[in-house]
């Protein structure tokens, strides 16, 4: 499933997953072996291949011809893609999609081959062993499109609320894949329209902007999602020739003084840190699956999400588009020490992987906050160097949100002075044990009277403890769900009644696997802090949870 909603109806398009692909594991005492497997998915969920790190190969043939555009959603870690044998595209992150545009295709029966890579290498800054688990495969769908001589990249729309009136900038990039004709552009958006007239397109990235107004529109929120549709379309004598289909949301994100604004109202975020992981699925969640963990999320009162550590399956964003719920999203890394980040890849990837997130995602209007870099050298001077350049490239690509980082750095933080928005990972009672009120005072003190993010909106990116599904103790000793229950209900009371906190972030939402070569004395190798454990089951503190969203 490539959307939940359709983007094309003049371009032609097919989804090249959703059905049986040929693996060929590259590496091992099966290299060489060909199975027939399902697509999307990770390897580590066929027989046999739970513990595989490696490069494998993905195979399917289809019928086409012309300018072919091939998209791929996602492939865990690394990427080539072959056609017909020839090499067309290379890719860094599991997170983010890429494409490749190959010219004057003969007609006929076509072989396309993706080489996926998991391995952990010198030459990857992000990818390292770490708390999660990082899969290998096809992990997001693979999208076959027929293009002409000029093609709609992105259509971004930028709403603002003026004089009491809805506006909106648009933004379109067209590749012309070498220098075209004259095509005129139309913008059609909630009932208006914004004309481009014609103009001769230049080989690469041409960009039009334009600003809209409307009336009689209604607002994104979470209590009412209002979504909008966005059309563009290219033509030449009267005929379109190709087009481009999203959605987006009547709705400003602002901060004001200690407060994040939607809409001009304060938000108070209570929320959940979601992996992509699943036992069955490993993190290729089928739509079902996905759907699922949103039910689990506003059945306990949740309002918004964050993405930990990387950007989400766009499904995933277009349910919550749907169904209301706000989402922070932030760029693939976490943990990373300060020798990690001065790896001579870092910035390039890291950057990569920022730009890619901002301009695939930026119609989201459940997306309200850009994250970066969860826990890495932020108190140390070039830590700061990369932290202002990462919130610089976001800043370059879109004002119309907040940007954070989540922190872990006790009172030794020095880039609190880059972001909109300060947000802490701490955990009281769990990875030290002075009271949570006490150590949320404390710590907002020192940000308030010894850094540069007083007076900013504050948020709790993390916080939680370890809990095994099914271990019970009448004593409610470590690891048992009652003092995991017990845990949660101190800090969550302490996080939600301080007045100067614009929110929380729970972590996490279920129990996932993590890379066995971290395991960092993890039970079951796996992290434990899941309110549901991997296959969904509440624990005790479900309701405890459910309770306390419920009460603030």
């Amino acid at each position: 499933m490539i959307r939940t909603f359709q983007t094309h109806k003049i371009r032609p398009q097919q989804e090249l997953t959703g059905k049986l692909w040929a693996f060929t594991p590259l590496q091992g005492e099966r290299a060489g072996e060909t199975l027939w497997v399902h697509t999307p998915s990770c390897w580590e969920n066929y027989p046999g291949f739970g513990l595989y790190r490696g490069q494998g190969r993905y195979q399917t043939q289809f019928e086409g011809a012309g300018n072919l555009r091939i998209e791929c959603k996602g492939v865990s870690h690394t990427a080539q893609v072959y056609l017909d044998g020839e090499e067309i595209a290379g890719h860094y992150n599991a997170y983010t999609a890429f494409s490749a545009v190959v010219k004057d295709v003969k007609a006929g029966t076509h072989t396309l081959a993706i080489v996926a890579d998991n391995r952990f290498t010198p030459e990857s800054a992000l990818h390292v062993p770490n708390d999660y688990m990082s899969y290998g495969g096809v992990s997001r769908p693979v999208v076959l499109e027929s293009v002409k001589d000029a093609f709609l990249e992105y259509v971004h729309v930028t709403p603002s609320y003026e004089k009491g009136g809805w506006r909106a900038h648009i933004r379109a990039c067209v590749i012309s894949l070498g220098a075209a004709p004259p095509a005129l552009l139309r913008v059609r958006a909630a009932g208006q329209e914004l004309l481009f007239g014609a103009r001769a397109l230049a080989e690469g990235e041409n960009i039009f902007e334009g600003d809209m107004a409307f009336e009689g529109v209604t607002a994104w929120s979470p209590q009412t999602p209002a979504l909008y549709t966005v059309t563009a379309t290219l033509e030449r004598a009267g005929e379109p020739f190709d087009d481009l289909i999203d959605r987006f949301g009547f709705r400003t994100v602002e901060t004001r003084g200690k407060d994040i604004l939607l809409n001009g109202a304060p938000l108070r975020i209570k929320g959940v840190c979601r992996h992509e992981d699943h036992p069955q699925y490993g993190c290729a969640l089928p739509f079902s699956a996905m759907a699922y963990d949103l039910m689990i999320l506003r059945d306990l009162g949740a309002n918004s999400v964050r993405t930990s550590h990387y950007p989400n399956d766009e499904c995933f964003l277009d349910l919550c588009d749907e169904t209301g719920v706000l989402v922070w999203e932030e760029n693939h890394a976490r943990g990373l020490s300060l020798e990690q980040m001065r790896n001579p890849f870092f910035e390039e990837q890291a950057e990569q992987v920022t730009r890619e997130m901002v301009l695939q995602h930026y119609n989201h209007p459940s997306i309200y906050i850009w994250g970066i870099l969860n826990e890495c050298a932020s108190d140390s001077a070039y830590g700061k160097e990369c932290y202002a350049k990462q919130f610089a490239c976001i800043a370059a690509l879109d004002r119309s949100r907040p940007r954070s980082f989540a922190s872990c750095k006790f009172k030794t933080d020095l880039c609190f002075g880059l972001p909109e928005v300060v947000s802490y990972n701490i955990y009281p009672k769990w990875y030290h044990d002075m009271p949570a009120g006490e150590y949320l005072a404390d710590l907002y003190d020192w940000v308030q009277t010894q850094t540069e993010g007083a007076g900013k909106p504050f948020l709790i990116t993390e916080i939680g403890a370890g809990g095994l599904y099914g271990y019970r103790s009448p004593y409610a000793t470590r690891w048992s769900e009652e003092y995991q229950a017990k845990v949660l209900r101190e800090q969550l009371e302490a996080v939600l009644s301080f007045s100067d906190c614009a929110g929380v972030y729970i972590w996490q939402f279920c129990d996932i696997r993590i890379s066995e070569e971290w395991w960092g004395g993890r039970p079951r190798t796996m992290n434990n802090k899941g309110i549901v454990d991997e296959y969904r089951r509440p624990k005790l503190c479900y309701d405890v949870v459910k309770e306390i969203f419920s009460k603030y």
